[in-house]
């Protein structure tokens, strides 16, 4: 008489390699899919870190910078070419990239696999976080590069619904992790970490880069949302910039905690 046999449980292997370089025209796309996402999309993502640190000095330190930045020559030619075309293929072709990829950590439950799906999941946040981002701070509301004292204010008040709060927090998280992981990756793949022990090490810098940028990250959102500026201006105008004011020697900066308008 014949029994059924159940399926055999699946075999646990030693591991992958988690370093693939793809074939053909893949091996030049999966390349410039890495190095959009360090130059200039890392770069950003530095300054803008950096920028949004300007919070913790107040809404016309932050209103500054936003203005700085707006003046820049040819500002709008830089943010397609530099910014929302590398963003829009490193994230489109990011996704193509998860489409078609394997995890196997059934099979494979090693570091190489985990840190492979880590990727992809924090890289589809980042990408809809940004998406939504660009979309109400950039081409909603009060248009801030007409009104960038307006900027900080316009922040504060998106971070006031805890569902908002919540999705920052969250992808700053994953998107700091992305980055980080992301610049090991590539030095691996472009050969500037061979060998176990480089990458190893490599990987250390990496966590505490992505670390520290994190902090920043998440400081920068409780300056918007902490107490030290919820009754500052809603636009505090121009003539009160520390930027714009030459004060006389002497005489408190305005801006400065001291000053009414920012207190």
């Amino acid at each position: 008489m014949a029994t059924a046999q159940s399926p055999a449980a699946p075999t646990v292997h030693r591991g992958v390699q988690p370093l693939r370089a793809g074939q053909g025209s893949s091996f030049v796309w999966r390349r410039l899919h890495s190095l959009l996402g360090v130059i200039p999309i890392g770069a950003f993502l530095l300054e803008h870190l950096l920028s949004n640190f300007e919070a913790l000095k107040g809404p016309i330190a932050y209103g500054d910078q936003v203005k700085f930045l707006n003046n820049l020559p040819l500002v709008r030619v830089l943010e397609w070419v530099f910014i929302f075309l590398p963003l829009l293929y490193h994230g489109i072709y990011g996704v193509y990239i998860w489409i078609r990829g394997k995890s196997n950590v059934v099979y494979y439950p090693w570091a190489g696999n985990w840190m492979y799906i880590a990727q992809r999941y924090t890289g589809l946040i980042a990408f809809a976080y940004i998406a939504y981002h660009v979309a109400t701070q950039r081409f909603m509301g009060v248009n801030l590069p007409e009104h960038p004292y307006y900027a900080f204010t316009k922040v504060h008040n998106e971070l006031m619904h805890p569902w908002a709060l919540a999705v920052y927090v969250i992808a700053m998280i994953a998107i700091c992790w992305h980055f980080a992981y992301g610049v090991w990756l590539f030095a691996a793949k472009w050969g500037i970490t061979p060998g176990e022990k480089a990458r190893r090490r490599f990987a250390w810098v990496c966590l505490a880069g992505g670390v520290a940028l994190c902090v920043m990250g998440l400081a920068s959102i409780w300056a918007f949302v902490g107490p030290r500026y919820r009754g500052a201006p809603q636009d505090p105008p121009a003539a009160v910039s520390l930027t714009a004011v030459h004060s006389a020697p002497g005489s408190p900066l305005p801006g400065r905690p001291e000053s009414a308008e920012v207190c």
